[in-house]
């Protein structure tokens, strides 16, 4: 059974619980206008610096908003140990900053789903809905993604998500650099879980929240129920089957 939360654990968790909604409150603001994230994909004025910041701004809050709750029992366990270190005299970074280190990782990804989308839409295989607009690709991203569900590296990577105590206890670092490189390291993992399953909004929809949110709720059950394992490999499974129905669909007939 789990440790009752103290004090400094529900303020970290009513903080990491704001920042989530505010994230989800910016997407919904920006899903309603279609036109303002569109806009730079079919211009016909090349893309500017500001049209960029637009959309890396977009994918840095939704990773932000997606990825936040799933990393809740790590930084919650890194605030219980770093507010018993300082009763004890031992002064430790923050959470803020280890939680910072995480969100940096998914800050990086942001900017390569930006250059993805971009590339994307140069190629014009991006619909102004922020879909792919390619069977065949749309296909072989469910198919690759359900197949990475039952990979050894995906296995790893969720191990140390699912477990915070061990993951501290290999990998603890001091000083606000460590905690930093800890927080970043966490986000690493998270990252190797999860990637695929993030390219998948460009299947389902960059901006549709429904999908976003399924996805979301999926990473949360994934790394933080013991249902995780079965319903990774289940999701998998149909993911790879939808995908083989998708191209299946889209073969043209033999004459």
């Amino acid at each position: 059974m789990s440790l009752p939360l103290h004090r400094d654990q529900w303020l970290a968790l009513a903080g990491l619980l704001g920042v989530a909604v505010l994230c989800w409150y910016y997407l919904f603001r920006l899903a309603s206008d279609m036109t303002v994230m569109t806009r730079p994909l079919t211009a016909i004025h090349p893309v500017s610096f500001q049209d960029l910041w637009l959309l890396f701004s977009m994918w840095a809050v939704m990773m932000a908003g997606m990825m936040l709750p799933s990393a809740i029992p790590m930084i919650l366990l890194y605030t219980r140990v770093a507010t018993k270190a300082t009763k004890q005299g031992i002064a430790l970074a923050s959470t803020t900053v280890f939680t910072l280190g995480y969100v940096l990782v998914w800050t990086l990804f942001s900017l390569l789903a930006t250059g993805v989308q971009w590339g994307l839409a140069e190629l014009a295989l991006l619909s102004p809905a922020m879909v792919i607009n390619s069977p065949a690709l749309g296909a072989g991203l469910l198919i690759a993604a359900g197949l990475y569900q039952a990979t050894p590296w995906k296995d790893r990577c969720l191990e140390h998500c699912r477990n915070p105590a061990e993951f501290l206890s290999r990998h603890w670092r001091r000083g606000a650099t460590g905690t930093l490189a800890m927080g970043m390291i966490h986000g690493v993992y998270c990252l190797g879980c999860c990637w695929l399953l993030m390219a998948l909004l460009f299947v389902g929809g960059v901006m549709n929240l429904l999908w976003v949110a399924l996805i979301a709720a999926f990473v949360l059950l994934e790394k933080t129920t013991p249902l995780g394992t079965r319903a990774g490999l289940y999701t998998g499974a149909g993911m790879i089957a939808v995908g083989i129905l998708v191209l299946l669909a889209n073969v043209a007939p033999l004459s």
